[in-house]
């Protein structure tokens, strides 16, 4: 089950790693493969986010580093083209 399985339905990319138990400290271990398949290494800081609707999303923090950098580049862009 290299990458976690695919999820039947959904585009290229969306994966199942499984379940992780929440400890009694709130703590959860995140599945060996997920953290092979978007190197997490121990000590790697992750950002936490979450919506009332949605749910939990747990990322690297870089990722909002590239969401806001072609966030602020499509505004660069259009007001280029104004």
């Amino acid at each position: 089950m290299a990458g976690g399985k695919h999820i039947l339905g959904k585009p290229k990319g969306h994966h199942i790693f499984g379940t992780a138990k929440v400890g009694d400290r709130g703590q959860i271990v995140i599945p060996k493969e997920a953290r092979c398949f978007y190197g997490i290494e121990p000590g790697d800081t992750l950002l936490i986010l979450g919506d009332s609707e949605s749910g939990l999303i747990v990322t690297k923090p870089d990722v909002l580093d590239q969401v806001a950098e072609r966030i602020l580049g499509n505004i660069k862009k259009e007001n280029d083209e104004i």
